[in-house]
């Protein structure tokens, strides 16, 4: 008799990984004066004064719900949208340190106060 012929068969297991849309802010991260290579890589515009620059990096679920994000971040402060994206949920604003930490603060009181959103508390590097 062989060994194997001992051992009980292997036990096959299944993970079932799913994603349950709730209504929340996951991330709210300002960069504040970021190095050039950021802008590169993320695929931002590099015309800008690094000195008094930011990047915000906000992630939501519903995904849909960053186009309302980038809207908000728009009329609330002078921030120029670098990227949103209703599929993932993601919205990155560029701009002072000032107009992203505005436009950030904005756009968690809206959804916050008004849709009745969980937000997370703005993070800062």
């Amino acid at each position: 008799m062989a060994v194997s012929d001992h051992m009980p068969p292997e036990i096959k297991q299944r993970i079932v990984q799913e994603h349950v849309p709730g209504k929340e802010i996951s991330l709210a991260h300002i960069i504040a004066n970021p190095d050039k290579i950021m802008y590169t890589k993320l695929g931002l515009d590099p015309a800008v004064d690094y000195s008094k620059s930011a990047i915000g990096i906000m992630t939501v679920s519903p995904p849909e719900a960053a186009i309302i994000m980038g809207d908000i971040a728009i009329k609330s402060s002078g921030v120029e949208i670098g990227f949103v994206d209703r599929f993932s949920g993601s919205l990155i604003v560029t701009g002072t340190v000032s107009e992203v930490e505005a436009s950030t603060n904005a756009i968690l009181d809206y959804v916050g106060g008004k849709l009745g959103f969980t937000v997370c508390p703005v993070t800062r590097t």
